[in-house]
């Protein structure tokens, strides 16, 4: 990597392959956060791959840019510090979610993560994207999003999901959605918040 990106808006998915399988998500990376966090302990390697998935602005920085920012700036070191632990933590618990816990309650946290880092109530998904980003089929995709949508917790047609809901798909989502956001919180609960209300 020769640059780290900082997305002001739109959001991005960081995913891992395995052995020709169809990638799996697993983090996503809104204006909370940044695309490269591994420079920050002088790795140049990606160990995923990073996937624009809502178009949107980013501001970039050289890595050696970065580099030198952290040597004479101890608050941006502190501050990309905080945000690697939390990335560090969001990886095993999204294994662990994507292993343990049904499709209804994934998709919920991932439209709300979605939700949380879009610029809008309404964005497109398809089926196919879904299915990949969650690591099921797409007739389980179908199936979820149904009940999603006959809870009035979204509304989806042709691609195009829009929150009705939020509060009810808040509840309708797993704990790990909640848990995510309470370890940005106990890291950045001075800053800025990443949940939209």
């Amino acid at each position: 990597m020769g640059h780290a990106y900082f997305p002001l808006n739109g959001f991005i998915s960081l995913l891992t392959l395995l052995d020709g399988r169809q990638p799996l998500e697993m983090a996503l990376i809104g204006n909370e956060g940044m695309v490269g966090v591994t420079l920050t302990l002088g790795v140049s390697m990606a160990p995923m791959r990073a996937i624009v998935q809502g178009t949107g602005q980013a501001l970039q920085m050289k890595a050696d840019d970065l580099k030198q920012s952290l040597i004479e700036c101890p608050t941006i070191k502190q501050t990309l510090n905080r945000y690697l632990y939390v990335t560090m933590r969001q990886y095993p618990h999204i294994a662990a979610c994507t292993h343990f816990h049904e499709i209804e309650p994934r998709l919920a946290r991932w439209l709300l993560m979605t939700h949380d880092r879009s610029s809008s109530d309404s964005f497109h998904l398809t089926h196919e994207f879904l299915a990949r980003m969650l690591g099921v089929r797409r007739s389980g995709v179908t199936v979820a999003a149904r009940t999603l949508q006959l809870r009035k917790l979204i509304d989806y047609r042709r691609g195009e999901i829009t929150v009705l809901n939020r509060k009810g798909l808040e509840k309708a989502s797993c704990t790990c959605y909640q848990t995510l956001i309470n370890d940005y919180e106990k890291q950045f609960s001075a800053g800025r918040r990443m949940v939209r209300h």
